[in-house]
C-alpha cells in the first residue's frame, strides 16, 4: 500500500470521526461539510471550543487553545466563511486579558481533567500561544472582527520584547509573521529573531523526545526563509520514513493517558499528510 492507503487504514482503526472525515475531505474527495458538522459539535454556546478537540484538554468547557485547533481545521478546508469563526472571535474577545492577548489557558481548566502542563495563575496574562497563530490565520483569510485589531497590536508589542524564545512560542511567532499583512514590519522582526527561532529547532531528523523539527515551523513552503531546501528535503525524507508500520504518525510528547495517543495520532497523521502534499511528496 502507498502512503495514503496506509494512513487511511490507520485512521479507520484509530482516528476520531473528525480526523477520518478530514482525511476523506482532503484526500478522497469526501464532503467538507461533514467535517464542519462534526466540528460544530465541539463548539460551545459561548463560541469557544472544548470537548477534547485539543486532546490534552479533556473538559467540555471552552479554552483558547482549542480555538486554534479549530481554526487550523477550518484553514485546511478553506472554510473561514463558516459562522463558527465570528462566534469564536466573540468568545476570544470575552476572555482576552487586559494586555490584549488571550491567555495560554484559563483558570477554569483546574476543574477539568487535563494533561499536567495545563496550569495557570489566577489572573493569567495574554500569551503569544495561541494569540499569534489565531491572529495570523484570521489575517490569512481576510476576516474582519474587532478582536483581531486588539490581538494584532498585542502580538506586535509582545514580539518586540522577545530576545530568546521557546519552540512553541517560536512556532506561533513564525505563523504570525508569515501571515500578517504588514510585510515590511514582519520581515524586519523575522530578520531580528531568525537566529533565536533557529535555536529552538531540532535539525537532526533522528532527535528523540519532544523535538521540534524544521517541518513543524514550515509545514508548507514559506515566504520566510528559515530553512534551505536541502534541510527541508532531508526532513521530508525522514517524515516519509517515520510513517509507522500501522500507517500513522504520532506526537512526540508525553501521552499521559492511552486515549490521547489515538486521538493525537489521527490529528497528527492528517497534518503530516498535508505537509507531504504541500511539498509535492504524495503521488497523484
Amino acid at each position: 500500500m502507498d502512503v495514503l492507503d496506509r494512513a487511511e487504514r490507520y485512521l479507520q482503526l484509530h482516528g476520531r470521526l473528525i480526523d477520518r472525515l478530514r482525511f476523506e475531505a482532503l484526500f478522497r474527495d469526501g464532503s467538507r461539510e461533514r467535517v464542519l458538522d462534526v466540528l460544530r459539535c465541539y463548539q460551545n454556546a459561548d463560541g469557544g471550543f472544548g470537548h477534547a478537540l485539543e486532546p490534552d484538554l479533556r473538559g467540555s468547557g471552552s479554552q483558547p487553545e482549542p480555538v486554534e485547533v479549530a481554526f487550523w481545521i477550518l484553514d485546511e478546508l478553506d472554510a473561514f466563511d463558516s459562522p463558527m469563526v465570528p462566534a469564536a472571535c466573540d468568545y476570544l474577545a470575552r476572555v482576552t486579558a487586559p494586555d490584549g492577548g488571550v491567555p495560554f489557558v484559563l483558570p477554569s481548566v483546574r476543574d477539568t481533567l487535563r494533561a499536567p502542563w495545563w496550569q495557570t495563575d489566577d489572573d493569567p496574562p495574554g500569551n503569544l500561544i495561541p494569540t499569534a497563530s489565531i491572529a495570523g490565520l484570521l489575517h490569512k483569510h481576510g476576516l474582519a472582527h474587532p478582536w483581531l485589531a486588539t490581538a494584532t497590536a498585542f502580538c506586535w508589542s509582545k514580539i518586540a520584547t522577545v530576545r530568546e524564545t521557546t519552540p512553541y512560542e517560536a512556532r506561533a511567532i513564525v505563523t504570525f509573521l508569515e501571515l500578517v499583512p504588514d510585510r515590511t514590519r514582519a520581515e524586519a522582526e523575522f530578520a531580528r529573531l531568525r537566529e533565536a527561532i533557529l535555536a529552538t529547532v531540532a535539525f537532526d531528523p533522528e532527535a528523540e523526545g519532544e523535538a521540534h523539527f524544521p517541518l513543524d515551523f514550515a509545514p508548507e513552503p514559506s515566504r520566510l526563509p528559515l530553512f534551505p531546501q536541502d534541510v527541508l528535503d532531508a526532513h521530508l525524507d525522514a517524515l516519509v520514513a517515520a510513517q509507522s508500520d500501522d500507517g500513522g504518525w504520532g506526537g512526540n510528547w508525553l501521552m499521559w493517558t492511552p486515549l490521547v495517543e489515538h486521538e493525537w495520532g489521527g490529528y497528527v497523521t492528517v497534518h503530516k499528510l498535508n505537509t507531504l502534499r504541500a511539498y509535492g511528496r504524495l503521488a497523484g
